[in-house]
């Protein structure tokens, strides 16, 4: 025991031992949630500049008379950029620090979101081959920037919270991330109704403007940049005093079997996560003959919105106060729901079945996605490396989705919607055989494995 409990507002924060989850200062609590709270709402609202494409989805089509397979050739580029990108970039936002890699992020995603709606007016490049090369760009541009998101969002937290309360509190920011979502699932049919569909990205491109702003000027990177002593978060980097270096961040995550092995899986997490969010619209559209702004599918889209909210809750909750702060058997039960919803949804019996498996599926990839790429990024990593474990396993994430666009979009022209759920059935099962071999998985620092 070092220290007692503080009950003054100075700026410290009290010390603690083995386990046991720290003692924190009102003040320290104060600054702590302006922070959070200011970086995710931040990340929501890329989230709202990254998912405005599904509704534009059908629009291009009808514009510039594409198929499904030019049209999925703008989502296979962009996710693919994404994928290398955040791999990339992790060990990048690692050395520069979660703020700067956000605000870096936020910015250029208004820049991609404006050009991509702006391309509806560039006549002189026709309806050809010229003007999809053009919307490809753009958007693989926006996703490169976009790829700097959760990699800073998890680099800063993993400085201000202890890895015993990181599932908790994983599970609010991915509720606040579902804000995001959810909004652009509201307000895209509405738009979409009463306007061109390029506001669907002009809108986006003004809320991250704002937030650009705001992360500006409250977001810090850790404790001791508001003048609080460093936090021991007892992750996988508590008791190491070396320096960040580009070998550091890279023996620590890709010379770790777990990590390996989250990031294998985080693969077939993509290809069911993006299979489902890319496609779900045109798909109510055209196989369901639901339009996107219809009643029934708005309040779909808005169960299909809380049930990952619940997900992200579920899936925090448990996995630290059920499972002491292990991850993978919470992402087993995920991809295990994701299998049988995939089924219903293959299946087809009636619309309001599909419409269950929809929200069913949404609550299962919510739960895999704050688990791994949201939570064991930071217990793996390490507070040190958590943007480059981040990285690895969002990355190999939005690679795995990258084959849903070109790939799904060619299954669909040729073989129409009941090739969609099988697809991604196969890659639900494969991820949640590779959680059975890590059940069992916590990380060890240098202070846990020197007391062992």
């Amino acid at each position: 025991m070092l220290n007692e409990l503080s009950t003054t507002d100075e700026p410290s924060v009290v010390a603690y031992v083995d386990s046991r989850l720290p003692h924190y200062t009102r003040a320290f609590r104060r600054r702590r949630v302006m922070n959070w709270l200011a970086l995710g709402v931040t990340y929501a609202a890329m989230y709202m500049g990254r998912y405005n494409l599904s509704f534009a989805n059908k629009s291009l089509s009808t514009t510039y008379g594409w198929d499904k397979t030019q049209v999925g050739a703008i989502i296979s580029f962009a996710l693919a950029v994404y994928g290398i990108s955040a791999m990339l970039n992790g060990p990048l936002a690692d050395k520069i620090g979660g703020r700067r890699a956000m605000l870096i992020g936020a910015s250029g995603s208004v820049i991609f979101n404006f050009l991509f709606g702006l391309g509806a007016y560039l006549g002189i490049l026709g309806k050809g081959q010229w003007i999809l090369g053009y919307f490809i760009t753009v958007w693989s541009l926006n996703s490169y920037f976009q790829s700097y998101s959760a990699l800073a969002l998890i680099k800063v937290n993993a400085s201000w919270f202890h890895v015993r309360e990181r599932g908790v509190f994983s599970a609010i920011f991915g509720s606040m991330i579902q804000g995001g979502r959810a909004l652009i699932f509201f307000i895209g049919g509405a738009l979409l109704a009463f306007l061109p569909w390029q506001w669907v990205f002009f809108v986006p491109a003004a809320v991250m403007l704002v937030m650009v702003g705001v992360t500006y000027r409250i977001v810090q990177n850790a404790p001791e940049d508001c003048g609080f002593p460093p936090l021991n978060v007892q992750d996988a980097s508590s008791g190491d005093t070396g320096p960040v270096t580009l070998k550091y961040v890279l023996k620590k995550v890709f010379a770790n079997p777990v990590t390996l092995t989250i990031a294998f899986a985080e693969f077939c997490t993509g290809f069911v996560r993006h299979g489902f969010e890319q496609w779900f619209p045109r798909y109510m559209i055209e196989a369901q003959n639901l339009p996107v702004e219809s009643a029934v599918f708005q309040k779909g889209a808005g169960a299909v919105v809380i049930a990952g909210i619940l997900g992200a809750i579920f899936a925090g909750t448990i996995s630290d106060w059920v499972f002491s702060g292990r991850r993978p058997p919470v992402a087993f039960c995920g991809y295990l729901v994701q299998f049988i919803s995939l089924t219903v949804i293959w299946r087809a019996p009636s619309l309001h079945a599909v419409i269950a498996a929809f929200v069913a599926n949404s609550f299962a990839i919510s739960v895999v996605h704050s688990m791994l790429s949201g939570t064991a990024s930071m217990d793996f990593g390490g507070k040190k490396a958590a943007a480059t474990a981040a990285g690895a396993f969002d990355g190999m994430q939005y690679l795995g989705g990258s084959f849903v666009g070109i790939g799904m979009g060619y299954l669909l022209e040729h073989f129409g919607w009941v090739s969609w759920g099988p697809t991604m059935m196969g890659f639900a099962a494969i991820g949640g055989g590779l959680m059975l071999t890590l059940w069992n998985a916590r990380p060890q620092s240098l202070t846990s494995k020197a007391s062992g």
